[in-house]
């Protein structure tokens, strides 16, 4: 084998082994559709409103192939509808359908919190912690913004941690509905530091390891999510 040959057969393995916890850099799709769900959880992109991508990429400043790709992700999660020949629509918010997903949501996310407090690894633990405190933080100041990307970050910890990808494909339908839905209604029917602080409880059981204490503690945050639910049928209907 020529020296070209050997070097060649040798790169494979020289370029994919990194150090344990070396960052990897987020790709431009990763990072639209970081920006573009934000948009819509946070009711920047408002129920109802029409988008397209030139708009987006343009607002955003990226590219509108990686806008594409972010829009086609958020159409599976039914954050985004698409408009044949007219671009994407930010659906209109369902009470009644957002009761729907919570009884699939307190089953699957029941599972997956087990599952992360089982098999969460020390790194994770530890940013379970830090969350934890930063929804405490949320809690103390009443800040929407901090908690909304506290428990985004939360929501993807708990996929990462419970290491089984069927649960992960079934609750990341719901995040992102579940988020707005909070979003668009708490300032009227929902108590921001309670839920806050029930989600911190939450991310201390799983950091804990305590399996029992992480179920306990996501039954009491989804008791009160479904309350809070349902009183905003009076508000809507």
């Amino acid at each position: 084998m020529t020296a070209r040959r050997q070097a060649t057969a040798r790169a494979p393995s020289a370029v994919v082994r990194l150090p344990l916890g070396t960052p990897i850099r987020r790709s431009l799709t990763d990072e639209a559709y970081a920006q573009l769900e934000e948009l819509i959880v946070t009711l920047q992109l408002p129920p109802g409103s029409a988008v397209s991508e030139a708009t987006l990429s343009e607002r955003l400043g990226i590219g509108r192939t990686p806008i594409r790709e972010a829009l086609q992700r958020l159409v599976r999660e039914h954050l985004v509808a698409v408009l044949p020949q007219r671009g994407y629509l930010i659906p209109e918010i369902d009470v009644r359908r957002q009761l729907r997903l919570l009884e699939v949501r307190r089953e699957v996310e029941r599972l997956i919190v087990r599952c992360a407090a089982r098999r969460a690894n020390g790194a994770e633990r530890d940013e379970f912690l830090q969350l934890a405190a930063a929804m405490y933080r949320a809690a103390e100041r009443n800040d929407a913004r901090v908690f909304i990307r506290s428990d985004k970050r939360f929501n993807d910890l708990c996929l990462q941690a419970a290491r089984n990808e069927f649960a992960a494909g079934a609750m990341s339908l719901m995040h992102g509905l579940s988020r707005r839905f909070w979003y668009l209604h708490f300032r009227q029917a929902a108590d921001l530091p309670v839920t806050a602080r029930l989600h911190a409880d939450t991310a201390q059981a799983i950091a804990a390891g305590d399996e029992p204490a992480a179920a306990a503690a996501l039954d009491a945050l989804l008791d009160s999510i479904e309350a809070f639910t349902r009183a905003t049928v009076s508000t809507e209907f």
